[in-house]
């Protein structure tokens, strides 16, 4: 089996990460590049927009979706909700996923025959993308999982962080050195979900 088959199997969402990790920022910040240029996107639109926060700007998204979290859950219910957070803000960084539609209206406007179209295809393309940077941290021995947390605290995160008003959130993707590895995986009999014709 390939190391890129090899990779996909042992990624799984990690939930239980810590702060201590050994990859440098420069490396992590790397991986999120490398992915951003070489994931593939229709009509090479490039839409994806991507923010890395590590140290104290990490913590920061966590004790946000927190408090606005707050305003949603029931106090009574909160409890878990809050162990939650506090597992998120227990990791080294968190990477955000947006789309920019003012990419995805460009092309809206260019291509008229394929209007319905862009929103789907640029989604399909941020989802390769987080699975690109989830399996590169994954082959540098960091755990992640993959959070939606949108659009709960889009207008926040907007603010905090300076973002231009085109960025559309779309995932957050919490992740340190792992702490405890995933549980068990259920997989559905691959005949009931591939087909082969030749």
């Amino acid at each position: 089996m390939s190391n890129f088959i090899n990779a996909l199997k042992n990624r799984r969402s990690i939930y239980a990460i810590s702060k201590d990790v050994s990859v440098s920022d420069e490396k992590i910040v790397e991986i999120v590049n490398e992915a951003v240029k070489h994931t593939p996107s229709s009509f090479n639109s490039q839409s994806a927009r991507v923010v890395v926060l590590l140290g104290e700007q990490h913590d920061k998204l966590w004790n946000l979706t927190e408090e606005t979290l707050r305003g949603v859950v029931p106090a009574e219910n909160f409890a878990p909700t809050a162990e939650k957070m506090a597992g998120f803000r227990n990791g080294y960084g968190t990477v955000l996923f947006f789309e920019d539609n003012a990419v995805i209206e460009g092309l809206q406007a260019q291509f008229e025959a394929y209007k319905d179209n862009f929103p789907v295809w640029s989604n399909q393309s941020n989802g390769m993308l987080q699975l690109v940077v989830w399996t590169a941290l994954e082959e540098e021995g960091l755990g992640a999982s993959l959070q939606h947390y949108n659009p709960l605290i889009d207008q926040k995160v907007a603010h905090e962080w300076n973002l231009p008003a085109s960025w559309k959130l779309i995932a957050q993707m919490p992740f340190g050195k792992v702490v405890a590895p995933a549980g068990e995986k259920q997989f559905q009999p691959l005949e009931e979900r591939v087909k082969v014709f030749n």
